[in-house]
């Protein structure tokens, strides 16, 4: 029997002005865990699209050959039928609907032309089991957090028999014990016998999983190696960016100014649920010049800070907010912008872009009186700015009329960086910045942040990442369960003495 179980031979695939494949090769033992890395665009996720059926036979050249025989999918059924399942970095879940539903949605098992209730909700019970969860099956899936929902994924892929699970950064909005859980679930899928791609940014997580890492860059394939202890993290990223990185995080020496926010006694509750406190008294001041990190574990309350700051999260509230030593009421996010305070939120596709848009209109959405004459927008103003950034963010793009559904999570994330910065920001706070989004555009959006900072604007960075937040910050404030519970210069911060404080133990 042939050792591979997937082969992908020769595969091109074509879009308007871009070749993103440019004849990929790609084998995948039996029952392995095969690591799919490189920068955004590299086109890890085309070809997975083009293995999943979402990109039909005839839309590429090449060949697919599983288990020896060639195939030619022409939709996500014919290989879901084959036995290859994906699991996207953006759940396809419904939210309104329940746990046995969302499994067996499009797969419903039935009786007499009806669907059997009974079987269903029992399967789901013993799917849930196999990943380790122990809801009800019939708890809708808004009421879960976002590590069941990636789990009960994996249950739905594993409803349709799958033999292929291909991974798509799973562990992207998940906290270290959530992703130690899913990364445990995944070897227990292979001592099962199947077989799985994991695409991830995370090379720690790829290190500690994977059985041979395939690297592409620039839609080609780099190499294919077994993952011993000569495959190290900087090995990958020099393979993957085509050049060494001799260090990651580009720490500038910047020298903080006067202050610029000043935040006292900010409280805030759940508007969904009134009587819970989500933040408890914060006060901290950001100054001009400098990068502030916030640090904390998963529901510590630093996303609800940003947004409350930003005028989008929370209606009884209390404290004041001072920018530039005045004081201001934010309820709005067209406030905020006014004043000089903008946020780019840690789901750039829900919050951050309008996907239907092309870059250039993404670019101006938030400072449209910029380009606008008596409420008429000046197209040539439009696209001589959005050029400028462009240019000066270095986004990879044919065009800047390219719908950004169709650019990477990186380009994506400076699109959104462009249409703050051209709203002239005083204080940016950034959540979650690189997330989702390989080393090489880590990389320059650091030195953004830093050129940010020389210009005068305070950056507050919100990141799950404890080496992003002690390489590019110069204080450190941590929280734990809505509460300040530290603040460190970054000279006297490490891992362990942050953790502790994000767990409440100091």
């Amino acid at each position: 029997m042939n050792d591979y179980i997937l082969e992908m031979q020769d595969i091109t695939k074509i879009f308007p002005g871009v070749k993103a494949l440019d004849n990929v090769n790609f084998q995948v033992k039996r029952g392995e865990i095969h690591a799919l890395v490189g920068e955004n665009g590299a086109g890890k996720s085309t070809l997975m699209k083009v293995l999943s059926g979402v990109h039909p036979y005839g839309s590429y050249t090449g060949r697919i050959m599983l288990d020896g025989k060639e195939q030619r999918y022409n939709g996500i059924k014919e290989s879901e039928n084959a036995g290859i399942a994906i699991i996207y970095q953006e759940l396809a879940l419904v939210k309104e609907m329940n746990i046995a539903e969302n499994i067996y949605l499009g797969n419903e098992i039935k009786k007499m032309g009806m669907i059997d209730w009974n079987k269903t909700i029992a399967n789901t019970s013993k799917l849930l089991k196999e990943v380790g969860l122990d809801d009800n099956p019939l708890t809708k899936i808004i009421k879960l957090g976002i590590g069941k929902q990636q789990l009960i994924e994996i249950a739905k892929a594993i409803s349709k028999n799958v033999n292929i699970l291909i991974l798509d950064e799973p562990t992207a909005a998940l906290n270290e014990t959530e992703s130690e859980n899913l990364l445990n679930i995944i070897r227990g899928l292979k001592s099962k016998g199947v077989t799985c791609i994991y695409i991830s940014h995370k090379l720690n997580e790829v290190k500690d999983i994977a059985d041979n890492i395939t690297i592409l860059r620039d839609g080609q394939t780099i190499s294919t190696m077994v993952n011993d202890d000569s495959m190290t993290e900087d090995k990958i990223i020099s393979l993957m960016v085509g050049r060494e990185l001799t260090q990651r995080f580009p720490r500038k020496e910047h020298k903080p100014l006067e202050p610029v926010l000043e935040v006292d006694n900010l409280t805030v509750y759940n508007p969904e649920m009134p009587d819970k406190k989500m933040l408890d008294n914060i006060s901290f001041t950001a100054r001009k010049g400098e990068i502030l990190g916030i640090a904390g574990l998963m529901g510590a309350g630093r996303t609800e800070l940003a947004m409350s700051l930003f005028g989008s999260y929370g209606v009884n509230k209390s404290g004041t907010v001072k920018i530039e030593g005045k004081e201001e009421v934010i309820n709005n996010p067209r406030t905020a912008i006014r004043k000089g305070l903008c946020y780019l939120s840690e789901d750039r596709k829900v919050n951050g872009l309008v996907l239907g848009m092309d870059i250039k209109e993404n670019t101006t959405l938030a400072n449209l009186h910029k380009i606008s004459r008596n409420g008429v927008i000046n197209d040539n103003e439009e696209i001589k700015i959005t050029n400028q950034y462009v240019k000066a963010l270095k986004t990879k793009t044919p065009s800047i009329e390219q719908k950004v559904s169709n650019l990477s999570g990186g380009n994506q994330q400076k699109v959104v960086l462009a249409k703050w910065l051209m709203a002239d920001p005083k204080v940016l706070i950034l959540d979650e910045p690189t997330r989702g989004i390989d080393v090489g555009a880590k990389y320059e959006i650091y030195n953004i942040m830093n050129e940010l900072v020389e210009k005068g604007v305070s950056i507050i960075m919100i990141s799950s990442e404890l080496p992003e937040i002690l390489g590019m910050s110069d204080r450190i404030l941590i929280m734990h369960e809505g509460k300040l519970t530290g603040e460190l210069d970054y000279k006297e911060a490490s891992q362990e003495v942050v953790m502790q404080y994000a767990t409440g133990g100091m």
